[in-house]
């Protein structure tokens, strides 16, 4: 089934439609991403509500959970698939991950007496603007710079890995076998639809 998205900045566009044109190993990837699946294989219960919590913030999904960052990023921790560095300054990225998520639920539960995931939106909201405040400091002993840097990474390119996300913004998916044809300025690709209302930018749905 295809995604379909419930204000469709490209209207007709169906990112899945594409599939026919990729090759079989990409093609079962992405599908297999519309159903990542919910086993949990790497945080503890603990750490996953706050991860939860914390992707949702980060993404801004809280009302509609349309792209599963959280397993998507789960099982790529489990399975220790890194961008093949890490900051000197931190641990490796799974330990880091770890230890960051315990402290954001130690700073919510000096704070305001809960878990992080327990926190409303604005409490969850200043902890994580007052923490992206502390720029180099130190943060429980992690370089917070760096920790935000990881959050970031991890769950932008998980987020925008997903169909749904690529539904969004009109990106038809990956050119290979096919390659690209329309190379230049304002120039589409076959697949591609114009944005149904461009003075729009990048607004939120409504």
């Amino acid at each position: 089934m295809s995604p379909a998205l419930p204000y469709p900045r490209f209207p007709g566009f169906d990112v899945m439609a594409q599939a026919d044109h990729w090759d079989p190993v990409t093609r079962d990837l992405v599908e297999n991403r519309l159903n990542p699946g919910t086993a949990a294989s790497f945080f503890s219960l603990t750490e996953r509500r706050a991860a939860g919590a914390l992707v949702n913030r980060l993404t801004g999904q809280d009302d509609e959970q349309m792209v599963p960052v959280l397993p998507m990023l789960e099982a790529r921790l489990a399975a220790g698939t890194t961008d093949g560095w890490h900051y000197q300054k931190l641990p490796h990225d799974a330990d880091a991950w770890r230890q960051s998520l315990l402290h954001l639920d130690a700073d919510a539960q000096a704070r305001h007496g809960a878990d992080f995931a327990d926190c409303s939106l604005e409490e969850q909201n200043q902890l994580l603007e007052d923490l992206q405040g502390l720029g180099d400091d130190e943060w429980h002993g992690l370089w917070m710079r760096g920790i935000w840097s990881l959050w970031m990474r991890y769950v932008c390119a998980e987020f925008y890995s997903h169909p749904l996300a690529w539904q969004e913004i009109g990106f038809p998916g990956p050119a290979f076998p096919r390659g690209y044809k329309n190379i230049g300025l304002d120039r589409r690709e076959g697949a591609e639809v114009p944005q149904a209302h461009p003075e729009q930018g990048s607004e939120p749905r409504p």
